[in-house]
C-alpha cells in the first residue's frame, strides 16, 4: 500500500488556519484561470503597441495554452514526489515573474516567450494547489465546501478575466492585465510558508518516470499546437494531419509506458474509479463547450454588437455573480445527493443556455437576449464545475492527490483547446457559406458572422448535452463509491 506523508486532516471546520490557507490557494488559482481569458479583449491594443502581425497575434493566447495544457499532468506528479507546497511556490514564483516580464515586453517575440513561461508556471502551481486542498480537507462535506469555493473561483475566473481585462486596458494600458498579478503573487508567496503544510507521497518506488513525462508532455503540447494550426489552416492539410498523428502516437506510447512502469507518472489503476473517470470525460466535454462559449460570445459582442472592451467586460458581470452565488448551492447539493445527480443537471442548464446563444440576433439586446442566457449559463457552470472537481478527487488515495489534480485540469484544458479550434473552423466555414449565398454580404457583416456563430453554438450545445449523458451513465451513486486509501500512521512534515 502507498503511504502518505501527511496525517488525515483534523475533523473540525473551526481550524481557521486551514480556511485561510484555502483563501491563499484559491487566490492563486483565480489568477491562473483569469489569465486564460484576460488577454482576449486586450489583443487589439497589444497588436498596435507591439506591431504584431495578424498571424502572430494568436500566439499571445496559444503560447500560454500549449505550456499550461501540456505540462499539467507532469506538474501534478512532481508535486506528489517533490512536495506540494514547494512546487506550488515554485510555480507561483515563475508565474509572477513571467507576469511582470509580460507587462514589460518590448516586441512580439518577447511577449510570446514570456507568455510561454507564464503558462509553465501555471501548470506547476494549479495541480499543486488542488492537491493541497485535497490533503487539507477530509473527503465529504468539509472538502465539498472547500471545493465549492474553489469551483466559484475557477468558474468565474474566465468571465472576470474579460471584465478586468476590459477595465484595465481602457483605464490604463494592456500591460496592467499582467502587472495586476504581481502584488497578488508576491503576497501569496509570502504567506504560503506560514499557512500551507508541506506534504508528499511516500511511494514504494521514488524513481521518476522520465519516459512517461517526456511522452505525455510532448504529446499534449503537440496536440494543443495542432488544434491551433487546424483552426488557421484547415483540418485536412498535411501539416495538421501530421501533427495530430504525432500527438496520437506520443499519447499511445505514454499509456504503454505507464502500463509497464514500476513508478508511473500516471498510475493507470486510478481509472478503476468510475466517478473519477466519468468526471474527467465530462470535464473534457465541458471544457470544450465552455471555453469556446466565452470565445464566441466575446467575438459576438465586439464584432456584431460593436461593444467596447470595457462594455464587453461589464456584460459578463451577471454571469460571474451567478456562478459565485450558485457554487455554494452546488457543493451543498453534491453533499446531499451526490455528484451523479448534480453534474448532469448543470450540463443540462449549460445546454439550454448554449441553444439560447445560438438564437442571438444581429441586433441583439443585452437585457432581453444575452442576460437571460447568461443567468442560465452561470447556474450551469456552477452546477458543473463544482461536482466535476469533487468527482475527480473522490476515492483517490492521498499519495495520488497531485496526479489526480493534474489529470482533471488537463482534461478541461485539452477540451478547451479542441473546442476553440473546432468552433473557429465551424464559424469561419459557415460565415463564408453565408457570404457565398447572399449577394452584397461580406465576411465582416453582422448577419454573416451571426450565422457562423449560431451554428458553432449549436455544436457546443450538442457537446454539453453529450457531457450530461456521459456523466449520468458513467458516474457511480454515492453508496457505491469506494473510500480513499489513507495511511493513518503517516506523519505530517513541519509547516
Amino acid at each position: 500500500m502507498d503511504a502518505e506523508s501527511i496525517a488525515a486532516p483534523s475533523a473540525g471546520p473551526g481550524d481557521r488556519r486551514r480556511w485561510i490557507a484555502l483563501a491563499v490557494i484559491v487566490a492563486a488559482q483565480f489568477m491562473v484561470v483569469l489569465d486564460v481569458a484576460i488577454v482576449n479583449v486586450a489583443l487589439p491594443s497589444i497588436r498596435t503597441d507591439l506591431h504584431f502581425s495578424p498571424e502572430s497575434l494568436q500566439w499571445v493566447i496559444t503560447a500560454y495554452a500549449i505550456f499550461f495544457g501540456g505540462v499539467l499532468l507532469l506538474g501534478g506528479r512532481l508535486g506528489d514526489l517533490l512536495g506540494r507546497r514547494r512546487l506550488f511556490m515554485i510555480g507561483l514564483a515563475v508565474f509572477t515573474v513571467a507576469s511582470l516580464l509580460n507587462g514589460l515586453a518590448w516586441s512580439e517575440g518577447s511577449l510570446i516567450l514570456f507568455r510561454s513561461i507564464q503558462g509553465l508556471g501555471a501548470a506547476l502551481l494549479s495541480p499543486a494547489a488542488l492537491s493541497i486542498l485535497m490533503t487539507t480537507f477530509r473527503e465529504g462535506r468539509e472538502r465539498n465546501l472547500a471545493l465549492g469555493i474553489w469551483g466559484a473561483a475557477s468558474g468565474s475566473g474566465g468571465a472576470a478575466g474579460v471584465l478586468l481585462g476590459g477595465a484595465l486596458t481602457s483605464a490604463l494600458s494592456w500591460s496592467w492585465i499582467f502587472f495586476i498579478n504581481v502584488p497578488v503573487g508576491l503576497l501569496v508567496i509570502g504567506l504560503s510558508p506560514f499557512l500551507l503544510r508541506e506534504s508528499r507521497a511516500d511511494l514504494a518506488h521514488r524513481n521518476f518516470d522520465f519516459a512517461g513525462a517526456a511522452s505525455i508532455t510532448s504529446g499534449l503540447m503537440v496536440l494543443v499546437y495542432a488544434m491551433t494550426r487546424a483552426a488557421q489552416h484547415g483540418w485536412a492539410t498535411a501539416e495538421t494531419i501530421g501533427l495530430l498523428s504525432a500527438s496520437a502516437a506520443l499519447i499511445v506510447a505514454f499509456f504503454v509506458i505507464e502500463a509497464r512502469s514500476k513508478a508511473p507518472l500516471l498510475p493507470l489503476r486510478i481509472f478503476r474509479l468510475r466517478t473519477l473517470t466519468g468526471s474527467n470525460v465530462s470535464g473534457l466535454l465541458m471544457g470544450s463547450a465552455i471555453f469556446s462559449q466565452f470565445f464566441l460570445l466575446t467575438l459576438y459582442m465586439q464584432q456584431v454588437l460593436h461593444y467596447s472592451a470595457i462594455k464587453t467586460g461589464v456584460a459578463y458581470i451577471g454571469l460571474t455573480l451567478t456562478i459565485i452565488a450558485f457554487s455554494g448551492v452546488a457543493q451543498a447539493l453534491v453533499t446531499r445527493v451526490g455528484v451523479r445527480r448534480v453534474l448532469p443537471t448543470g450540463l443540462a442548464f449549460s445546454t439550454v443556455a448554449l441553444i439560447l446563444f445560438a438564437r442571438l440576433p444581429v441586433d441583439g439586446n443585452y437585457w432581453t437576449d444575452l442576460f437571460p442566457a447568461f443567468l442560465l449559463s452561470g447556474i450551469g457552470l456552477a452546477l458543473a464545475f463544482v461536482p466535476i472537481s469533487i468527482g475527480a478527487l473522490t476515492g483517490v488515495r492521498q499519495a495520488d492527490a497531485g496526479v489526480a489534480s493534474g489529470l482533471i485540469n488537463t482534461s478541461q484544458q485539452i477540451g478547451g483547446a479542441i473546442g476553440v479550434a473546432a468552433v473557429t473552423t465551424i464559424a469561419t466555414t459557415f460565415t463564408a457559406h453565408y457570404v457565398s449565398t447572399h449577394a452584397g454580404s461580406n465576411a465582416f457583416s453582422g448577419a454573416a458572422l451571426t450565422h457562423g456563430f449560431a451554428i458553432a453554438f449549436y455544436v457546443l450545445a450538442a457537446i454539453a448535452a453529450a457531457g450530461a449523458i456521459v456523466s449520468a451513465v458513467m458516474l457511480e451513486s454515492p453508496d457505491k463509491i469506494a473510500e480513499p486509501v489513507i495511511d493513518v500512521g503517516a506523519v505530517p512534515e513541519a509547516a
